[in-house]
């Protein structure tokens, strides 16, 4: 399966360690080399990068990773992260496809899980561990479900029930609803997309509580990350 990567932010939190996110190293290895990594293992099979915020020095790193993965540059990086998704929809298409960010590390079970998800315009990974000590409940985007369907998402909902793990499945109807939600004067973040699809019940959740991932946000999480690693090296 095909997947799209968003990796055009700032990275503001993490400049002081590194000017790009995306190649910030983790145990020595650039984080989204990580990323396509833990990806190809889950099931994806080509990628199309966005890029933006240093985005030469992401290009030529990927092109020499693997020369098969397209990167496409997002107008306007500044914009909220549902610009550079349809920046990379142009490229990838409306088939059904995995769509990830360049700064959440996961299991590659989660990819798994999302693939084998029953089609639906957008199915996301959810975590319903509350407790997880890994979230950062300031920043996470945190997620209200009836069953199996999405009712609310968003970074400041009191009442949740899961978090957003960063990873989904989606097709075409996820990109019309983005673009619907911009034309009617949203700002264009990947939740406005969710929320227009909710309201019709075809924003849908699998449950990857059981699987390790981490929002690489801060020196806090990057730290987390390298701690990860030093423990699946030495187990």
């Amino acid at each position: 399966m095909k997947a799209l990567i968003v990796a055009a932010g700032y990275g503001s939190r993490l400049r002081a360690v590194s000017p790009s996110k995306p190649l910030t190293e983790i145990a020595g290895v650039p984080m989204i080399a990580r990323v396509i990594d833990a990806a190809r293992a889950g099931g994806a099979t080509s990628f199309v990068v966005v890029t933006g915020h240093e985005g030469e020095r992401l290009t030529q790193f990927l092109s020499q990773l693997d020369p098969a993965i397209t990167c496409v540059t997002t107008p306007d990086w500044s914009q909220p992260n549902g610009h550079s998704v349809l920046t990379g929809a142009d490229v990838i298409g409306p088939e059904r496809h995995l769509l990830m960010m360049a700064d959440h590390l996961f299991d590659p079970q989660i990819v798994g899980a999302a693939i084998a998800a029953e089609p639906a315009p957008l199915t996301l990974a959810v975590d319903r561990a509350l407790d997880n000590p890994l979230v950062d409940l300031d920043d996470v985007t945190r997620v209200r479900t009836a069953g199996d369907r999405i009712v609310a998402i968003g970074k400041h909902l009191d009442d949740y029930d899961a978090f957003d793990c960063g990873i989904f499945c989606v097709d075409g109807r996820f990109h019309d609803a983005l673009r619907a939600a911009v034309a009617q004067g949203q700002a264009g973040s990947i939740s406005d997309g969710v929320t227009a699809l909710a309201k019709s019940g075809d924003a849908k959740v699998v449950d990857v509580s059981n699987a390790w991932w981490l929002d690489v946000d801060d020196p806090k999480a990057l730290a987390q990350a390298e701690a990860h690693w030093a423990s699946t090296l030495t187990a």
